[in-house]
């Protein structure tokens, strides 16, 4: 087991530097001169050497890539062209909004779309897996934006019962703070209920379709213990891979959510940072949902070893 957790962890760090080499690379994979893009149009040539400078445009590739690296390491992301602000600042103060849409946004989806996929596995050919997998596929299809808009009409203007708009921190209260994350976590939770429902559903019917389920059945165990107890233990394996998967894709759908809700958090501090050019706060952000993606899976692959003991072998 501990064995087991040490690879694991040791095979993440040369995905992280992959990602950080990707990242890093960013700056130099955008179609013309950066140091000019960012200066604008009215920009002079001596604008564009100082931002030249400012970015260490003007030294070699491998220099340039160690000392942000080790820039990095030390907790310092640099400073944003755009406010003259450090980097590590602005990710503090909006840290917690996205870290809580996406928590929130997570609880919900599992909560629907797990009891969902089960019972249409379990009424299997009925009218109720029918409705099930209609339902998964509209809110999969349907683009989260398109989600978030039509709930803000419908509850923030219409019944008037929850804001559509920012963010009370949780310091100010469980209630406040839950009020504002309820519309865009709904949003953003919408695609992945879809898609889990549908992935729990093909699990748990192959899983019920094994002898050791039909032998449980044969023994008088209630329904609920073969369905819950026995089949979707073993079922959970592919279900934490598109949990996990999910988690992700929150990251970049915080980017959309934030910017219809007007949240302010990591997503919306991406969406501007891109409108306004500001290549140092792109690359930061860019590589905290890079790693955060490396250890969300690294956390999954832990999870397996949970539910399925063969994992750690």
């Amino acid at each position: 087991m501990i064995a087991y957790i040490v690879r694991r962890i040791l095979a993440t760090i040369p995905v992280m530097l992959m990602v950080a080499v990707f990242v890093f690379s960013l700056l130099y994979l955008a179609p013309g001169d950066p140091a000019a893009i960012i200066a604008g149009e009215e920009g002079s040539l001596q604008d564009i050497e100082q931002i030249r400078q400012s970015l260490n445009l003007d030294q070699p590739f491998l220099l340039r890539f160690g000392d942000w690296l080790l820039q990095i390491l030390r907790g310092d992301l640099g400073t944003s062209i755009y406010s003259g602000r450090p980097i590590a600042e602005q990710v503090q103060q909006r840290v917690e909004t996205t870290v809580s849409l996406m928590v929130v946004s997570m609880v919900i989806s599992v909560a629907i779309a797990i009891p969902l996929g089960v019972l249409a596995a379990w009424k299997k050919d009925s009218w109720i897996d029918r409705g099930v997998m209609i339902f998964a596929v509209f809110v999969f299809s349907v683009p989260v934006f398109v989600f978030g808009y039509a709930l803000s009409w419908f509850f923030g203007l219409q019944l008037r019962w929850l804001p559509i708009q920012g963010y009370v921190p949780l310091s100010s209260g469980v209630w406040l703070w839950l009020r504002t994350l309820i519309l865009p976590s709904l949003a953003m939770a919408s695609a992945f209920i879809g898609l889990q429902a549908r992935m729990t559903r093909a699990t748990m019917l192959e899983v019920l379709s094994q002898d050791y389920i039909r032998t449980a059945k044969a023994k008088g165990l209630n329904q609920y213990v073969v369905l819950f107890q026995h089949a979707l233990k073993n079922a959970a394996v592919p279900i934490t891979t598109v949990v996990g998967l999910g988690i992700a894709g929150l990251l970049s759908g915080s980017v959309v959510i934030e910017t219809v809700f007007a949240l302010p958090g990591l997503g919306r501090l991406v969406a501007d940072a891109i409108l306004r050019r500001d290549y140092p706060v792109i690359q930061s952000l860019t590589l905290i949902f890079g790693i955060t993606y490396v250890l969300v899976n690294l956390i999954v692959d832990l999870v397996y070893t949970i539910f399925d003991p063969r994992v750690r072998y």
